[in-house]
């Protein structure tokens, strides 16, 4: 029998977009729902890498700090890891080839209209990340904080890890469709959200989720918000460029 797993997710990508990024919960709490998955912090300050029930944040130059269990979580999607599924990969020249293989791999147990969490172990030819300074404002969308406060950096000949998510088409909105990862170095000293990789060789591990649990902000300043207005050309914007 599978064991019961469930996607926690706070807020929505909708609601980050267009500029929510009060907290909603805290990392300590994240963390009870949770050992690997993605997102971000309060007023956008890094990007959220969560592996083996940690919980780090990659600054605006690359480097990693593991986060104290206050710190506010504005959006962020994490699952236990059971590792239900387990291949190796060989060599990928790019993300999209990582992502083309993932998705052939669900689809191939039906699995294309439910939720993922993976885990990639590898070495890396090349890591093409980013991640931004905090920038304090509200209704300022998510492309105009990166358009000010994102870096990008490049890590080469690395081992480490992808840590991402899987979200199906109808869930567009409270996640971005497809596979989000981020990358953790071996020694937790380097990461960020990832543009593109060269992947050497991996070993994947991966579990097929059915059930959501959603953390709305319970705030009147959410409610100021339409959130139907962020385009999906404007998510993948700033999530796949």
């Amino acid at each position: 029998m599978e064991k019961q797993n469930k996607m926690y997710q706070v807020s929505t990508l909708q609601a980050l977009a267009l500029g929510y990024s009060r907290a909603v919960t805290r990392v300590g709490e994240l963390l009870r729902h949770g050992d690997t998955g993605l997102g971000t912090f309060e007023d956008v300050n890094g990007e959220m890498i969560v592996m083996d029930g940690h919980c780090y944040r990659a600054t605006q130059d690359g480097s990693v700090l593991e986060v104290e269990p206050d710190a506010g979580v504005p959006f962020a999607a994490v699952a236990k890891l059971y590792g239900q599924r387990t291949f190796d990969m060989g060599f990928k020249p790019n993300i999209d080839a990582i992502r083309t293989e993932m998705t052939l791999k669900i689809e191939e147990d039906f699995g294309l209209n439910s939720m993922h969490v993976v885990r990639i172990d590898g070495v890396f030819d090349k890591v093409d990340a980013r991640s931004e300074a905090p920038y304090r404002s509200h209704h300022i969308t998510l492309k105009e904080v990166l358009g000010m406060n994102q870096t990008s950096f490049l890590f080469e000949n690395i081992r480490g890890t992808l840590v991402g998510v899987y979200f199906p088409d109808h869930m567009d909105g409270i996640n971005m469709p497809g596979w989000h990862l981020h990358f953790l170095s071996e020694d937790r000293k380097l990461g960020g959200h990832v543009f593109d990789v060269v992947l050497r060789e991996g070993r994947v591990r991966t579990d097929k989720i059915s059930r959501i649990e959603l953390e709305l902000p319970n705030t009147p300043a959410f409610d100021t918000y339409s959130l139907k207005q962020a385009s999906e050309k404007e998510i993948k914007d700033v999530e796949q460029k």
